[in-house]
């Protein structure tokens, strides 16, 4: 599992040093376990985390404009999002 923790970040991370993706997957307002992946401007493939149980995830990633994509069963969806050094990115991914 990931370990996201929604609003914190794991003990020895400087957030001032990092740029944070990181949020939850949702079908209907309720969490959804699969994988989640993180592709560049260019929609190049970076990487790929599976979500916790309770459907969260967290990239540390370079700051610039992101999509985070979201695999579930049953479903895929986008959200695009914009990093940047020192702060914690926020996404909710919906799936239909």
């Amino acid at each position: 599992m990931c370990g996201a923790v929604a609003g914190g970040l794991p003990a020895g991370v400087d957030p001032g040093k990092e740029a944070v993706i990181q949020g939850v997957v949702r079908r209907d307002g309720q969490p959804v376990v699969g994988y989640v992946r993180l592709l560049d401007g260019t929609g190049e493939f970076t990487a790929e985390v599976p979500t916790s149980a309770t459907g969260e995830f967290r990239f540390f990633a370079a700051p610039g404009k992101w999509t985070v994509r979201a695999l579930v069963p049953g479903g895929t969806a986008d959200r695009t999002v914009n990093a940047a050094q020192g702060t914690i990115s926020e996404v909710e991914v919906s799936v239909a």
